[in-house]
């Protein structure tokens, strides 16, 4: 359990940091297009720092996929979510971020909301799940990717308006945190075929199964649309709206898709049915334009 939670914080740590060294080195490309993904990668390989960001959020990859083996979901994106803190702290003495009053304060009940959710943890939750039907996994994925891309076209086309309000980036945040969603799933359902201590066997279990699949389409998609999102809008905005929603899909459908137990106290169910709604309502509240600086 213990070594899970330490596996946690350094997923956190390395998450946070790669985040901000790929923000750090996009300000100085050229502008990037979901619309061309050749072209993003093809540019984002060039830069050192980028390079040094995604090998920080690789590292985290691994890590995660050992809290995965340790802890329940709910309870991982819990811990998880603690990583904000760090990351708003790092923007702004990095990247010189400002979030604005209102931004802080939804951020602030988007915590609140994700303590209930974690607060509803109950013993019957410590138990790990390993696996789940995948048909069932596909049959919650490839909807929610449909969405996610769907709802990033979206976007797009909104922001190619000309004489628009630059936006934020909060739809760009749900779309991303939409497919980083299904990816905690396919990290979930892998590191419960890596159970054998034969490599052989580890690898056919695995390729089996849709989890690698998933793994390298929200990877090559998620980094596509996320880098060009990353470069127009603010760090300290929209990867925490993007953790907000990966976290809560995770939490909320792993738990049903994997077997993990719900509570059976009603409190708990309830802290974690208001804790979610709060969440989302939040992020659906949310402004979503840049509000002005003062002089």
């Amino acid at each position: 359990m213990w070594w899970g939670v330490g596996a946690a914080l350094t997923a956190n740590l390395l998450y946070s940091v790669g985040f901000v060294l790929e923000k750090r080195a996009l300000g100085s490309l050229p502008p990037l297009s979901a619309d061309r993904p050749l072209r993003v990668v093809g540019l984002l390989i060039t830069s050192p720092l980028w390079l040094a960001g995604s090998l920080a959020l690789a590292a985290g990859f691994v890590a995660q996929l050992v809290v995965y083996r340790a802890l329940p979901i709910a309870a991982a994106q819990g811990i998880f979510v603690s990583g904000l803190v760090l990351l708003l702290l790092l923007s702004s003495a990095v990247l010189g971020e400002r979030p604005s009053g209102r931004e802080r304060q939804a951020l602030g009940l988007v915590l609140v909301a994700l303590l209930m959710v974690v607060a509803s943890l109950s013993k019957g939750d410590e138990e790990v799940s390993t696996g789940a039907p995948w048909m069932l996994v596909l049959l919650v994925s490839v909807p929610t990717l449909a969405a996610g891309l769907l709802l990033y076209e979206r976007v797009e086309r909104r922001a190619r308006r000309r004489h628009r309000v630059p936006t934020n980036g909060i739809g760009y945040g749900v779309a991303v945190g939409l497919l980083y969603g299904v990816s905690s799933l396919a990290i979930k359902g892998a590191s419960g075929r890596l159970t054998s201590t034969n490599v052989i066997e580890s690898a056919k279990a695995l390729l089996g199964s849709p989890y690698p699949y998933l793994l390298l389409f929200t990877a090559g998609a998620g980094l596509v649309m996320s880098q060009a999102a990353l470069q127009r809008c603010r760090a300290s905005l929209i990867v925490p709206v993007c953790t907000t929603v990966t976290c809560l899909f995770t939490a909320v459908v792993g738990t049903l898709t994997f077997g993990e137990r719900l509570p059976e106290d009603p409190w708990l169910l309830t802290f974690r049915v208001a804790g979610t709604a709060l969440a989302l309502s939040v992020l659906l509240i949310m402004p979503r334009h840049d509000e002005p600086q003062p002089a």
